[in-house]
């Protein structure tokens, strides 16, 4: 087996028949029966992100796996996966079908931070849990905010912060461009990419552009940050605007430094359609495991994930960073349902979210854990740089944390 933590170790025993059956003194809340638990997640299967629909189709085979083995205590997985074509609006309308009609448990894995803002309020007016957001958005995280919800994804804030850090540290006088979504996500990557900076910030950022995730293209946004005479290229951008990005800053001849969010750093998703060779000298963070890089080939965990893939969905890319952000975080829930044991209420799958403890996974890199409280709800709090060299992310230096 893998090593892991314990608690990740569950995951792997989960309906072998090692582990318990329902006990007659079962607490449930809605959405559970002796032999079910019901969860809704809407996802991009549409739309500007539609790259994020690999994320729903590896959920759904992670837990029909999970269930093929007797499920979590006995109670099979039922998950009712919906397109939201990410679209906030679209979301608040899926999002309430679920709670109200279906009468789901809990709602998890909502890819983007406006969709999760957009149904923040609505889930906790109902009492319902929002685990696992795909957004690093503060709000989301934050207990005086709602304490219905629970991130996964490092924080956006500090995931800027870093960068702006590598740059204050390693470019002499940066004069730096931004590209940004015009929403919390550009904003929160953003402030922390100026704090990062510190006291070089009003002088090293000489030009800020947001674009609009429906804008059809961002080419004439990179002309513009050019024009400005930047020299470094910070781009807080997602899925197609990314590789648009990417690859006019290549066929303009991008003067230095170019950097991306981990969130845009899949080869499979963003970096192929943007041409590999455009890529080629990109910066980004990472915490977790790339399946095409060769340092990982005999990696255990990596083994693992590739023969799940090849068994249970075979239709995703492998090397798709969304993937395996998929399969993480169908482990963690996973784990927190197994820690519930015969307690289903929302109020302790709550609990049990934010009170992760040093939580292995064997896609997660070495020294990454898992770890979250009621007060700090994003489990993941260390990233480490990586710069594409054609191929794969080669990583460098140590892992980074705030």
């Amino acid at each position: 087996m893998t090593r892991i933590s314990r608690r990740a170790a569950l995951a792997g025993l989960l309906g072998s028949g090692l582990l318990p059956k329902v006990a007659m003194s079962a607490n449930y809340s809605t959405g559970v029966t002796d032999g079910r638990i019901l969860l809704g997640q809407p996802i991009a299967y549409s739309g500007p992100a539609s790259a994020y629909g690999s994320i729903g189709k590896v959920h759904l085979a992670y837990f029909k796996m999970l269930n093929q083995k007797g499920g979590i205590r006995g109670r099979k997985i039922e998950i009712i996966s919906v397109d939201d074509g990410y679209n906030p609006a679209r979301t608040v309308q899926v999002v309430r079908r679920m709670v109200e009609q279906d009468q789901v448990f809990a709602i998890f894995g909502i890819a983007g931070t406006a969709c999760n803002l957009a149904v923040q309020k609505y889930l906790a007016s109902k009492q319902v849990p929002q685990l696992f957001c795909y957004s690093g958005s503060p709000l989301l995280v934050n207990p005086e905010v709602s304490k219905w919800s629970v991130g996964w994804l490092p924080a956006t804030e500090l995931e800027g912060e870093i960068y702006g850090q590598y740059v204050a540290a390693n470019i002499k006088d940066p004069k730096v461009g931004i590209l940004y979504q015009n929403d919390d996500y550009g904003r929160d990557m953003m402030n922390g990419f100026r704090r990062g900076l510190g006291s070089l910030a009003d002088k090293a950022i000489v030009r800020a552009i947001s674009y609009e995730v429906t804008d059809p293209t961002v080419e004439p946004q990179v002309l513009d940050l050019l024009s400005s005479g930047a020299t470094t290229f910070l781009g807080c951008v997602i899925s197609k605007a990314a590789s648009q990005a990417i690859r006019k800053t290549a066929e303009i001849g991008w003067p230095g430094e170019r950097i991306i969010p981990f969130a845009s750093a899949s080869i499979g998703a963003v970096l192929k359609p943007a041409g590999l060779d455009a890529a080629k000298g990109l910066v980004t963070s990472r915490f977790l495991k790339d399946p095409g890089d060769a340092r990982w080939q005999s990696d255990p965990g990596v083994m693992e994930f590739l023969s799940f893939l090849k068994t249970h969905e075979p239709s995703v890319d492998p090397n798709d960073l969304l993937v395996v952000l998929g399969y993480c975080v169908s482990q963690t829930l996973a784990v927190t349902l197994e820690n519930c044991g015969d307690n289903l209420t929302r109020e302790n799958i709550m609990q049990q979210s934010v009170n992760l403890k040093d939580v292995s996974l064997p896609m997660l890199l070495p020294g990454v854990t898992l770890n979250s409280t009621p007060t700090n709800r994003s489990p993941i709090r260390k990233l480490q740089m990586a710069r594409f060299d054609g191929v794969s992310w080669s990583l460098f230096g140590e892992p980074l944390s705030r």
